[in-house]
């Protein structure tokens, strides 16, 4: 596949490029992240460091989103922050973006950190390699997702996609958690 040139608003307005090349990783390891409660990273392992490509400098104090392709509905991010500012734990799919523009796919589980009084300080994420039969199932309803968003455009189309990703575990008879677990 060819690299494809976006634009990234992330970061001024330099060019992002996507290879559109996977990247994995062994699912016997874990790549993990630490981020204060605005989502900027504090720690991340070494794992995290070779599948990114990014050196510790390059991630420590900047916001997590930096690895955030954009391919990636928005409504999963929407979720994911709704679910952990409540201090509550979430699993989800997640397609990241590589500092070359590779990409790799991880479920993550992303849980609240509290300090001894008990008060909210950050977010610790691990993340495993998925099955591949789960992302035969997250791909296709991914792009739709993404697609929705695109169609509806700003906060009608997060909205729209949020409530068709909530659709499609209920069809299942399940809670969004429940769904990304038994894929």
């Amino acid at each position: 596949m060819s690299a494809v040139e976006l634009e990234d608003t992330t970061r001024d307005s330099s060019r992002l490029i996507l290879t559109g090349q996977a990247r994995t990783f062994p699912d016997t390891q874990i790549i993990v992240s630490k981020t204060d409660t605005r989502g900027v990273m504090t720690y991340v392992n070494q794992l995290f460091l070779d599948i990114s490509g990014y050196t510790e400098n390059e991630m420590l104090g900047r916001p997590h989103n930096v690895i955030r392709h954009p391919h990636m509905p928005r409504c999963v991010f929407k979720l994911l922050w709704e679910t952990i500012k409540q201090k509550q734990e979430i699993f989800a799919y997640v397609m990241n973006r590589c500092k070359n523009g590779d990409h790799y796919w991880v479920l993550a589980h992303v849980t609240p950190t509290f300090d001894e009084q008990g008060q909210l300080t950050g977010y610790h994420s691990s993340r495993r390699a998925p099955k591949a039969t789960a992302l035969q199932a997250v791909e296709p309803l991914y792009r739709q997702l993404v697609q929705i968003e695109r169609q509806q455009g700003g906060q009608a189309g997060l909205e729209k996609a949020t409530e068709a990703l909530h659709e499609t575990a209920r069809k299942g008879g399940m809670a969004y958690d429940q769904f990304v677990l038994s894929l």
